[in-house]
């Protein structure tokens, strides 16, 4: 139960901030001596499942038939992740460990630091999500191909995909919540499939309340997330990858 508990808050507070779910749970499954075999997995498709349904609760008036043309474009930046994913999807299980965490970490510390200094703010002309272009929303989807060496962060990596193809902060932020509406699902899906005979063996009080507990998270922390923006920059986000990626190398 405490470790299901750990490992939501961990999942629910990092998933939408460009600081790499992935790369966080792995350090807090190896810290807390978690396996990761098939009943893990499973419980990181419930919990996954759980941070789609914050996010879906905070943008339902942007799910709506009334915006196809949003979701077509969204459909269009998933393509990429999707097809190169599936390609390479054995080479990627490969690069799954800390050092390769930590130098992703360290690495997409010094690209925050690098385009938030060159980004000027009032450069940008989109500053509403339905008017992200479709070529924009491919760029986005192009950038967010490096989400899948683990420690870079989908979060961070569709940001700035954003932000450097002509989008304010705040439209890159929320274009990439939505993005993360289909690519969870696909990923969240595709592993249910995968493991769905191990739900059988799970420890259910503890799978529904880390459900609960990333639920909550995921839902406070997006909502602080984008309070937090309209007054900072994501400077602060570069420099804790950059201290925490040199931790871990100083650990392993």
């Amino acid at each position: 139960m405490f470790q299901a508990i750990i490992i939501g808050i961990i999942e629910g507070f990092t998933e939408f901030l460009p600081i790499s779910s992935t790369g966080h749970m792995i350090v807090a499954s190896q810290f807390l001596g978690i396996d990761q075999d098939a009943l893990t997995k499973a419980y990181e498709v419930i919990i996954q499942f759980a941070a789609i349904m914050a996010v879906m609760l905070i943008y339902r008036e942007k799910i709506t038939f009334k915006k196809v043309d949003l979701w077509s474009k969204l459909l269009l930046a998933f393509l990429p992740l999707a097809i190169v994913g599936f390609i390479f999807k054995d080479h990627i299980k490969a690069l799954f460990n800390v050092e390769t965490v930590a130098w992703m970490f360290i690495i997409g510390g010094i690209v925050f630091l690098l385009v938030e200094h060159f980004y000027k703010e009032q450069d940008s002309h989109v500053c509403v999500v339905e008017e992200v272009s479709y070529a924009q929303a491919l760029w986005v989807g192009i950038a967010q191909i490096f989400s899948l060496i683990p420690g870079t962060s989908r979060a961070g990596a569709t940001i700035i995909g954003g932000m450097l193809s002509g989008l304010d902060r705040k439209t890159s932020m929320e274009f990439s919540f939505l993005l993360a509406i289909p690519v969870m699902a696909a990923v969240s899906g595709y592993d249910l499939l995968k493991h769905y005979q191990d739900f059988a063996d799970a420890n259910w009080a503890a799978f529904i309340i880390g459900f609960i507990v990333a639920f909550v998270v995921a839902y406070l922390t997006i909502k602080l997330f984008l309070a937090f923006i309209q007054r900072f920059t994501f400077v602060a986000f570069g420099i804790y990858r950059i201290i925490f990626g040199i931790v871990l190398l100083l650990v392993i």
